[in-house]
């Protein structure tokens, strides 16, 4: 008897780790075929909507075996990787309503919202870290709902920005990291205060977005090629982490250009901006590969290409490209990037091929399969003009 018992969970440790990569296997099959941009955009859409009503978890380790200690210990997965997935996903999907008007995409989205949100505009449950702030900035762009009966809910975003800005000014990642800031905080926060500094009247979260960015061109940039690196000590003002990490370029890039939309010409700071607009533009630029992807250490060409960061560049130059000197070149790299992101997607519309969750600083996921994020910003950018 206690040998059936040891072989039949033997066998479930087994099947745990074993399922997962079969599946990978499989849906990889006929990877890339599509040669209608319209039909792949389409099916992105579907395999985006299918995500946000059960968004695939994304594993904190890259362990492929014995995974179920990883399970049992909590070490598997965070809420807090799963609030930029449906961010991500929400964006995707709320370009593709502004673009086909499809009430059913609509509803989809309000139906997502209605889920975290109360009818009293609280959170029904509050995320506590710093991820969940562009899940609010999502929420802001379905621009049909009213910003007043949902204000609470942002406001509690604001408190929690407000409880992680260090004594530079400037906000935290993590409250037990006081010294460093990183360039995903940039794509976490800044959209989300200059719609919320907008909508409510609020100059000091505008500012704070702005502060953020124009200390990071400062601390955080590799000089004289205007690529960020992971993260910068306040402190004593040293770098630390890699320089060129490509997801690291797309949180600069998410959070550079959704405030620059978002900032009216006539403010002071928007001039800083499109300054590090052009500067980034072209900086990214200089580092897409030939056949349309960025890497995920874009300083090495023979690292891996990265979904992620190819979705979310792809999505920053394609907006970019309002801009008249940049727009000739900005075209081309969309056009390609594009054409990569169709290369990587399976058969069922799920793009793949995207870097798993970062575990440090300096500490590089090195397992690439599918993330919501990176699905949806591709299709993001598959409905720009």
């Amino acid at each position: 008897m206690a040998f059936i018992i040891l072989f039949a969970l033997v066998f479930v440790v087994l099947a745990i780790d074993w399922w997962p990569q079969f599946y990978i296997w499989q849906s990889r099959i006929k990877i890339g075929r599509w040669t209608d941009r319209n039909a792949w955009r389409e099916a992105v859409a579907t395999k985006s909507l299918q995500w946000l009503k059960k968004t695939p978890t994304i594993p904190l380790t890259d362990n492929k075996r014995l995974i179920v200690i990883d399970m049992l210990k909590g070490n598997y997965k965070r809420n807090a990787i799963q609030h930029w997935q449906h961010a991500a996903l929400l964006l995707g999907l709320i370009k593709q309503y502004e673009s086909t008007g499809d009430d059913k995409i609509r509803q989809k989205i309000d139906g997502f919202i209605d889920s975290k949100i109360s009818q009293s505009g609280q959170w029904k449950q509050t995320p506590k870290e710093i991820d969940g702030v562009i899940l609010a900035y999502a929420f802001t762009q379905a621009t049909w709902r009213n910003p007043q009966q949902m204000k609470p809910a942002y406001d509690a975003m604001w408190q929690l920005i407000q409880d992680l800005t260090g004594v530079d000014g400037t906000v935290q990642y993590r409250k037990h990291m006081k010294a460093y800031r990183y360039v995903d905080t940039i794509g976490f926060i800044c959209p989300f205060l200059m719609n919320y500094g907008m909508a409510f009247g609020n100059a000091n979260a505008i500012d704070l977005a702005c502060r953020q960015i124009a200390a990071y061109n400062e601390h955080g940039m590799y000089p004289g090629k205007f690529i960020p690196c992971h993260t910068y000590n306040v402190e004593n003002g040293m770098t630390a982490g890699l320089y060129g990490w490509g997801r690291g370029l797309g949180w600069y890039a998410i959070g550079l250009m959704d405030s620059w939309t978002a900032l009216p010409e006539s403010h002071p700071q928007r001039r800083m901006l499109t300054e590090s607009v052009v500067k980034f533009a072209r900086a990214a630029m200089d580092f897409q590969q030939d056949y349309g992807a960025w890497n995920w250490l874009i300083t090495n060409n023979n690292t891996t290409p990265d979904s992620s960061a190819t979705a979310t560049l792809a999505w920053f130059l394609a907006n970019a490209s309002a801009i008249p000197t940049l727009k000739p070149d900005c075209d081309i790299a969309v056009g390609k990037a594009l054409k990569h992101l169709m290369s990587v997607t399976k058969r069922d519309g799920a793009i793949d091929l995207a870097q798993g969750d970062t575990k440090g600083i300096g500490m590089y996921s090195h397992a690439f399969g599918i993330l919501p994020f990176a699905q949806g910003f591709a299709l993001r950018t598959a409905f720009y003009p």
